[in-house]
């Protein structure tokens, strides 16, 4: 029977604080960087608690501390959700379990609420000074950070990356007003969209995102179990829901195919549908009996489809995660685990993300060394190979531009980090 779990929730605003009757006005479709730090820090309450709606502050109840997910909440709304003995508690939003001693101090908003000082200071200003990211640090030779786009006031809470492989834009999904954000190739912004909502095309909380050959952006939104398309002017051209029980990670294959995850289902789905005229052709479930399946890629060479699984465990830090590997045919190539992974490389890797380049080779993130790594192409998999092991905080996401930059979504800081050879 499928799982009767329900999806993430978003916490209900307290009796004294109602939610406002109209609808913030619209914003314009282009921004500068200012206009829109300003337009987010009004309408997503960029220094309030999203649980009890309180005001951060630098100590006590209302210091912001980070979930291992990434998503931010005060002291005090982590002690309350731990429960009287405080070991365990679950994210209100992406529903992810961790244990108290597993949250850590939001570095950016703690350094924003300095800079804002104990008057308040100009938010929007102070943001426009971050530039969009955290220190570069140092990478292996031959890959260098060319780019650092997003941060606070920008991007909030992301959780899906994606490039479009013929313009080079790359899309974001994110926990903004408007779920999407697109960038141009040079890191100017060029479009947003995505309603946060109820309506049939609004994005309640979206998990993952990929761009199509056909030029369509391809959302999951754990919020009403669905997969929504849009094209590039954020027009919904197709909402698909198939009894998902979770949908998670989604990739596009070149014919413009869309393999996705679906996490509490445990399976892997084909979606093969007509975005232009909004027309779902096929939804085939192709593989079952996976364990919490979230992140995937498809090559686009071979065709061959890697899933990411992350394994139940007992105990607050013995969560891991598995890599497995399989042909475009659905046949089991190879796989490894976190324990496994111990055996051939120097510490723990939790993956979170995973990726194919144009070689072919698989590339995966780890937040427990805030690093990304290669693990090889799937005849010699797993090698030890790192990419960048310096200068990330939470790296979520994952994509290859056309030019074969590498990008990753650093929800640690908020960001879009692009790196190129050197």
């Amino acid at each position: 029977a499928a799982p009767t779990a329900a999806p993430p929730q978003a916490p209900p605003r307290p009796k004294h604080r109602p939610a406002p009757t109209a609808a913030p006005p619209q914003a314009p479709p282009r921004l500068s960087a200012a206009g829109m730090a300003a337009e987010d820090e009004a309408e997503l309450g960029l220094l309030e608690c999203r649980v009890c709606f309180e005001r951060y502050g630098p100590g006590g109840q209302r210091r912001p501390r980070n979930l291992p997910c990434g998503h931010v909440l005060c002291r005090g709304c982590v002690g309350a959700l731990g429960g009287p003995e405080r070991r365990r508690l679950e994210c209100p939003f992406c529903r992810r379990a961790c244990g108290s001693a597993e949250t850590s101090d939001c570095l950016p908003l703690l350094q924003l609420l300095e800079v804002l000082g104990p008057a308040g200071g100009s938010v929007p200003s102070a943001l426009g000074r971050s530039g969009g990211g955290g220190a570069a640090g140092s990478v292996p030779a031959g890959l260098g950070l060319r780019l650092s786009l997003g941060g606070w006031g920008s991007l909030v809470n992301p959780t899906g990356v994606a490039a479009c492989r013929r313009s080079g834009r790359l899309v974001v999904a994110h926990d903004g007003k408007k779920r999407i954000h697109v960038f141009g190739p040079n890191g100017s912004c060029l479009q947003r969209f995505g309603e946060r909502g109820d309506a049939g095309n609004d994005i309640k909380y979206p998990l993952d995102v990929t761009v199509t050959s056909d030029g369509h952006v391809v959302v999951t939104d754990g919020g009403d179990r669905s997969v929504k398309a849009f094209d590039f002017e954020g027009r919904g051209v197709l909402a698909v829901r198939e009894s998902f029980c979770l949908p998670w990670g989604l990739d596009a294959t070149p014919e413009s195919e869309v393999i996705l995850t679906d996490s509490e289902a445990g399976a892997l789905y084909r979606l093969t549908a007509d975005f232009k005229k909004g027309k779902l052709k096929k939804c085939q479930m192709i593989r079952s009996q996976l364990i919490s399946p979230r992140g995937v890629a498809v090559s686009q060479t071979s065709g061959a489809i890697v899933v990411i699984e992350h394994l139940k465990a007992q105990g607050p830090n013995n969560g891991s995660t598995r890599v497995k590997i399989f042909s475009a045919e659905m046949d089991l190539i190879g796989q490894m685990d976190s324990f496994g992974l111990n055996l051939v490389f120097p510490s723990k890797i939790y993956t979170t993300a995973v990726a194919f380049d144009k070689e072919g080779r698989i590339i995966v993130t780890d937040v427990c060394s805030q690093a990304v790594i290669c693990l090889g192409k799937r005849e010699e998999f797993p090698i030890f190979n790192p990419l960048i092991s310096h200068g990330l905080s939470y790296p979520v996401g994952l994509t290859y531009m056309a030019n074969n930059s590498l990008v990753v979504l650093d929800s640690g800081d908020h960001s879009i980090k692009i790196y190129s050879s050197t």
